[in-house]
């Protein structure tokens, strides 16, 4: 199971997200602008930065949101990722200024007051994302005087972007870098804070699909999980793979119903995403790439997508009994009984 734990939380997000026309996301286009930018940064992906760069100047961003958006970029992806964007952004305003396409150079932040406090303005900021709750980092203090002082203090305190719109591009960028999912986490709730919607963060994966994509090999979505479609709350996708696996994608929120598995063992792979697995009468487990749950059978259970993550997980049948069934797709499993479904009033208390 090696390559299933380098699995990120944005992969899941990217393989699942539905391909839609720009008309239909909440997101403007200078917002997804910004999330590719950021994306594309993160991944250290100039040509692909340079297109979205172009993309976004010519949707009414200004080459100081976007140089800020790059600048601030460093606290999460490196300097030297950062320094790469600038140097390509200097390039797209170079090769725009010489074809006479127009560029709004937009506003420089406004300077600070003489008596700027950096640490005392940051420690309210970051109080702010994190929902009103102060946090200090005892484990290392220097570092907490970094994010405090520095980070929110220095960064998020210039005026060019909004705190919404540095939430987005946070959020972005760290859903292109593996091993940050508790990072990723954090700033999706720390961007509900700072005034960015569910819908448009609901947007996010949308863009990150339709214009930046994941590099790399990946689970496979497979097609609309229409055979099950009745015992789904939400929309799921269905993958048959070899040797009677099958990878099953739910978007957020989704989830199927309570059901049991009759005269046999049903196995849980998490390969990416966030998500969920309860058995009745007992409290709800989370899942994360590299969780494996064995499921007894006659056990009243469900599972499914966290409120903010898609997810996905490998599933298959073990020591099944006599008299078992044949999925739609041939593969042997035991009998289904399915049953009501996991209303929000259960769902919505797991975070």
């Amino acid at each position: 199971m090696k390559t299933i734990n380098r699995w990120m939380l944005a992969a899941a997000m990217l393989l699942a997200a539905t391909y839609v026309n720009a008309q239909n996301m909440i997101l403007t286009p200078k917002q997804q602008a910004l999330v590719a930018i950021a994306a594309h940064e993160a991944k250290g992906n100039i040509e692909g930065l340079k297109q979205a760069l172009n993309e976004g100047l010519d949707s009414g961003l200004t080459t100081e949101e976007a140089k800020e958006a790059l600048s601030h970029l460093y606290a999460y992806t490196s300097f030297p990722r950062s320094l790469n964007a600038l140097g390509a952004l200097q390039q797209v305003i170079k090769d725009r200024t010489e074809a006479g396409k127009p560029t709004e150079e937009g506003r420089e932040a406004d300077p600070m007051p003489t008596d700027y406090d950096a640490l005392k303005k940051g420690t309210e900021v970051q109080t702010q994302l994190c929902g009103g709750t102060p946090f200090t980092y005892t484990f290392a203090p220097q570092t907490d005087y970094y994010l405090k002082a520095h980070l929110f203090g220095d960064i998020f305190a210039r005026n060019t972007l909004t705190f919404a719109e540095r939430e987005l591009v946070t959020v972005s960028a760290l859903y292109m870098l593996p091993g940050c999912e508790a990072q990723l986490h954090a700033h999706i709730c720390g961007a509900r804070n700072m005034g960015v919607s569910q819908a448009e963060l609901d947007d996010i994966p949308k863009v990150l699909a339709e214009k930046v994509g994941l590099s790399g090999s990946a689970w496979p979505k497979g097609e609309p999980n229409t055979a099950y479609a009745q015992y789904f709350v939400g929309n799921s996708y269905l993958a048959p793979m070899d040797g009677g696996i099958a990878n099953v994608t739910f978007e957020p929120r989704c989830r199927n119903n309570w059901h049991i598995h009759h005269g046999a063992i049903q196995v849980l792979i998490c390969v990416s995403g966030r998500g969920w697995y309860q058995e009745w009468g007992k409290p709800a487990v989370p899942m994360t790439p590299g969780t494996i749950i064995a499921i007894p059978a006659e056990v009243k259970h469900w599972h499914g997508a966290a409120c903010d993550s898609w997810f996905q997980h490998l599933t298959y049948h073990k020591d099944v009994q006599d008299g078992a069934n044949r999925s739609a797709e041939g593969r042997l499993q035991g009998k289904n009984e399915w049953l009501e479904p996991v209303t929000d009033e259960i769902y919505d208390v797991l975070k």
